[in-house]
């Protein structure tokens, strides 16, 4: 498999990808990925799913490192069944979250780890990370101990939850840094792709050993494995369904869709937001417009207005697998436009392909608290506020439509989000913690750092200097 960067086409292996994070010209490495939608796929665990989308995507990473990386994988989640698909309400909860930190992004995170050792080929590597939340604790638990690995995490100093926090300012191993901005996921994003664009920085960086790369979705190494659960329940269906994604930045719905043209039986992808609604809006205008406005919610992940991975649907909308060097040209335009004027606005060709894939609508916090308060008074069953948020927008929409099955991507466990399952039910009904959540109450505070934006440069140096 090769892959290209969604601005000047620039062609990369799998190591290259998972090494760099960003690509050189700022824009991201997509793979060149030939479109088999319809053809019938078969994996009926979650390591036949990883084994089967590394051999589309990763394919020239040697066989023992893609080995390793799925054994990782499986050893850090329940050994039965580590990503149910539950039946709630008249729809299929995927879920997604019995990893380490009770998030979907536990799947990727205990990969990547295996992928950038082996692309860093003994050289020490500095990992960016902006988070809203769940990525950060993740990239921590994944990184730690690491070997030739450093791991700093950027987190929004108001808007986590406790839980949240308390997994990114615990952890103690030397290697994983977790450091509060005063701003918000957006700034802390365009800090980690700001540092990569710059050379001098990078310069810098190199001249103490070490190369900067990154844990977000930016990174293949990040979106490639979580591909591989889409293609699990599709297999399990063995029907075709719909799917419904809490969005953020825009990476679990991409491989999403990315699994359909691997051939999952997906028919619509539906993009469920929070009042943070840049995503909704642009599936269903193909403008994408942050505005200025950002609201702090109860589904904090999701409280992003640039979301990186739309970047890839530009370039798979414009035709990327067909012509990679036109889609690239105008990815470019696209991204030059939003540079310059704040937003920018698809062709009609392009928009024709997102309306017929895409749909999206939002929950406010209020919805989603309600959703909450529903789900578990009709169905016994306990949402996270991002998966609520998807359940609710999925209602909205008219969801199941058809006689097709929907499948909501559920992509946080409520344990980690206490306040608002109190300020939902009105009474605490997570009565049984997992361990790992129960040990946090105890556990020392040793991340304790707290910059302003303007001062996150000399706290990256600090950490690669050391």
């Amino acid at each position: 498999m090769k892959f290209v960067s969604t601005r000047k086409a620039l062609a990369a292996t799998s190591a290259e990808t998972v090494f760099q994070g960003l690509a050189p010209d700022g824009g991201l490495y997509v793979p060149l990925l030939e479109d088999v939608s319809g053809e019938a796929v078969n994996c009926q665990t979650l390591r036949e799913a990883e084994e089967f989308i590394m051999s589309k995507i990763f394919d020239d990473l040697p066989q023992s490192v893609r080995t390793d990386a799925a054994d990782r994988l499986l050893s850090r989640f329940p050994e039965e069944d580590p990503i149910p698909l539950v039946d709630v309400c008249g729809m299929k909860i995927l879920e997604l979250f019995h990893g380490k930190t009770g998030a979907f992004k536990d799947v990727a995170l205990s990969m990547l780890p295996v992928f950038m050792k082996y692309a860093a080929n003994g050289k020490r590597v500095l990992v960016l990370t902006a988070t809203s939340g769940d990525t950060g604790s993740a990239a921590m638990q994944g990184f730690a101990g690491v070997e030739g690995t450093e791991v700093v995490v950027l987190y929004p100093n108001v808007g986590t939850s406790r839980i949240q926090r308390l997994q990114m300012t615990t952890p103690a191993d030397a290697n994983v840094h977790a450091i509060a901005i005063r701003g918000n996921f957006d700034d802390a994003q365009a800090a980690v792709k700001r540092i990569f664009a710059d050379k001098a920085m990078n310069d810098e960086a190199a001249a103490c050993g070490v190369t900067l790369s990154s844990a977000n979705s930016i990174n293949t190494g990040r979106l490639v494995p979580q591909i591989a659960y889409y293609i699990l329940a599709s297999s399990r269906i063995g029907a075709e369904f719909d799917v419904v994604v809490p969005s953020g930045n825009f990476g679990n719905i991409l491989a999403a869709y990315y699994a359909k043209k691997l051939g999952a039986k997906i028919r619509k992808f539906v993009v469920a937001s929070n009042v943070n609604d840049v995503l909704a809006r642009f599936v269903k205008t193909g403008v994408y417009d942050p505005g200025e406005n950002f609201t702090v919610t109860n589904s904090p992940s999701m409280d992003i207005r640039k979301s990186s991975n739309v970047e890839r649907l530009l370039w798979l909308l414009n035709g990327g697998t067909v012509d990679p060097e036109k889609a690239s040209a105008e990815t470019e335009r696209l991204m030059r436009d939003f540079a310059d004027k704040g937003r920018y606005e698809l062709n009609d060709e392009a928009k024709a392909r997102l309306f017929a894939d895409f749909e999206g609508e939002v929950a406010s916090p209020e919805e989603t608290e309600a959703e909450m308060r529903r789900v578990k008074d009709e169905c016994g069953y306990i949402l996270d506020p991002h998966t609520a948020v998807a359940t609710f927008v999925a209602r909205k929409l008219g969801y199941p439509k058809e006689g097709v099955q929907t499948v909501v991507a559920a992509t946080a466990t409520p344990y980690k989000f206490p306040e608002t399952c109190l300020r939902a039910f009105s009474a605490d009904v997570l009565d049984n913690p997992p361990k790992s959540f129960k040990d946090l109450e105890t556990l020392p505070i040793v991340q304790t750092k707290v910059v302003d934006v303007c001062d996150i440069d000399n706290a990256i140096r600090e950490v690669f200097r050391r």
